[in-house]
């Protein structure tokens, strides 16, 4: 069953059931069903295909869901953008993906406008007021027809093109199908419990694959009840849990630290939170520790996957915190995982090797870039590119990444990509781009540079330069001046001994 027949069916066995809530706006599935129909044939009147792709780029909102599930009854491929990112990443995504239809919040229409020009994108849809002439309004393309749209479709269609950066800092579209993205909610209704009876907060943007694909898209086939948040706001999510009881949330570690920086959080009543995951960045032992205490339960799941994988991986279930908490954990239902050597032999306890995963959530390819699939998925396997060991009793523990991504507030940051903009900086020598471990973000985005002779760089000058070039959180939050950086005998950076020389706690505010 294609997944957008899920809102269909749900709408027949739970007519009245609130579905969807958001900033005021309420849906009953009945509703939700009939909002999505009707952008369905608003689509379909604008001449769209089946596998056409379908660009979203909005933040959490109702209009978001409704887009989304839209798209996938018409048969569409949807490819969610992150709405921080500049015009030159957005054209380039855009222009990769074969993106033919855009929806986009009003606040993104100038970026849009500009980040279309000599792409295949034929239709710009406006939620909110249209400023630029030949946009068109959501509201105004909507239907007046609720029916099912009558389009044939299987689990082999194509749905999903999820990007995530690449070894050159170029990203790399994993495509997916409906088949695939079903799985991924069997893993979650297996791995968790989570159940028609749950009420989702959704604050990571939906844009990732996480809170897309493993709760959005796995409570919408089981009827649960969504409230969605635009934005993270620490005192509104605990306002927000409170007061519609939440029973499962999910949060990047940032969030959770930001929530537990609330001087009265203590006063909120969060009993109704039954389950709680964790993910997309590093968490440490002590801050798990402190979240399990603010809401007094340990039913906590730590959820290491990649987006190439649905996202789906490996996991450290509540019982498994018990005694192995700060591992990853073991591989998650329908999915297979080791830890290899260059060879592709298992490692032995306690080494260091590649993790690599197999099951029927990881993806197809990467969307026309045939190359980088072989590299990535060989004899069925999907190389993650991720460090890892494993000990006696088959925990795996992330030790580090070969391809030097930095993981900071759950978005995926490539060193090489800033690196090129630095690089672009005219008193600039050398430069090298770290992680440093953040106690707010998980890891913070770090240069390393080293001047050319003679000339004194300004940390806030060079950050302001890139952040014209780079998406805010890409932007580096410390700058670390060198003489010269250390290499090995064929010219490479020792980023390692980078690391360990400047190995301290980073506390930064964001600046977009």
């Amino acid at each position: 069953m294609q997944i957008g027949a899920y809102v269909a069916q749900n709408a027949r066995k739970f007519p009245n059931k609130l579905a969807i809530y958001c900033e005021g706006r309420s849906y009953t599935y009945k509703q939700f069903n009939e909002e999505v129909n009707r952008l369905a044939h608003g689509l379909l009147s604008l001449g769209i295909q089946v596998g056409d792709k379908v660009a979203i780029m909005m933040k959490n909102s109702d209009h978001f869901v409704f887009s989304f599930f839209a798209a996938a009854k018409v048969g569409a491929v949807i490819v969610p953008v992150n709405t921080r990112l500049t015009v030159t990443e957005t054209h380039y995504i855009l222009e990769q993906s074969d993106s033919a239809y855009v929806i986009i919040d009003s606040e993104f229409e100038a970026i849009m406008n500009e980040a279309r020009a000599k792409t295949k994108v034929k239709h710009v849809i406006v939620v909110g007021s249209t400023l630029i002439e030949g946009h068109l309004s959501y509201e105004n393309i909507k239907s007046y027809n609720m029916e099912e749209p009558s389009v044939g479709l299987t689990e082999q269609n194509d749905l999903e093109i999820l990007y995530t950066s690449g070894t050159t800092g170029r990203p790399k579209g994993a495509l997916f199908d409906h088949h695939r993205i079903f799985k991924v909610g069997i893993t979650m209704m297996a791995a968790m419990g989570i159940n028609q009876h749950d009420r989702f907060l959704h604050i990571a943007p939906l844009f990732h694959s996480a809170q897309l694909n493993l709760f959005l898209i796995s409570g919408v086939f089981l009827g649960a009840t969504h409230y969605i948040h635009r934005d993270f706001h620490p005192v509104k999510v605990l306002q927000a849990i409170q007061e519609h009881k939440i029973t499962f949330f999910f949060g990047v570690p940032a969030m959770y630290n930001f929530l537990l920086q609330v001087p009265d959080y203590q006063k909120y009543d969060l009993s109704s939170i039954s389950r709680c995951g964790y993910g997309a960045a590093p968490m440490a032992p002590e801050l798990v520790k402190k979240t399990i205490d603010l809401f007094k339960t340990d039913q906590f799941y730590n959820l290491c996957g990649l987006t190439e994988a649905g996202p789906s991986g490996i996991y450290l279930d509540p019982e498994g915190h018990k005694e192995h908490l700060g591992k990853a954990g073991k591989a998650v239902f329908l999915t297979e995982a080791r830890v290899v050597t260059e060879s592709g032999e298992d490692i032995m306890p306690g080494a260091v090797g590649e993790l690599i995963l197999r099951g029927d959530t990881i993806m197809k390819e990467y969307y026309k870039k045939p190359v980088e699939t072989a590299l990535a998925i060989k004899d069925g396997w999907l190389y993650t590119g991720d460090l890892a060991t494993i000990d006696h009793d088959g925990f795996m523990t992330l030790v580090d990444r070969k391809k030097d991504m930095i993981i900071s507030g759950g978005e995926n940051v490539y060193s090489i990509e800033v690196e090129q903009v630095l690089y672009e900086h005219p008193s600039i020598l050398e430069a090298a781009v770290i992680g440093l471990p953040d106690e707010v973000w998980g890891e913070a985005v770090c240069a390393v540079i080293v001047p050319k002779a003679g000339v004194t760089v300004e940390e806030v000058e060079l950050r302001d330069f890139c952040r014209k070039k780079l998406a805010g959180f890409k932007v580096p939050r410390k700058v670390f001046i060198e003489k010269e950086l250390p290499r090995n005998a064929s010219g490479k950076i020792l980023k390692y001994q980078l690391k360990q020389s400047h190995q301290q706690l980073i506390s930064t505010t964001i600046e977009e």
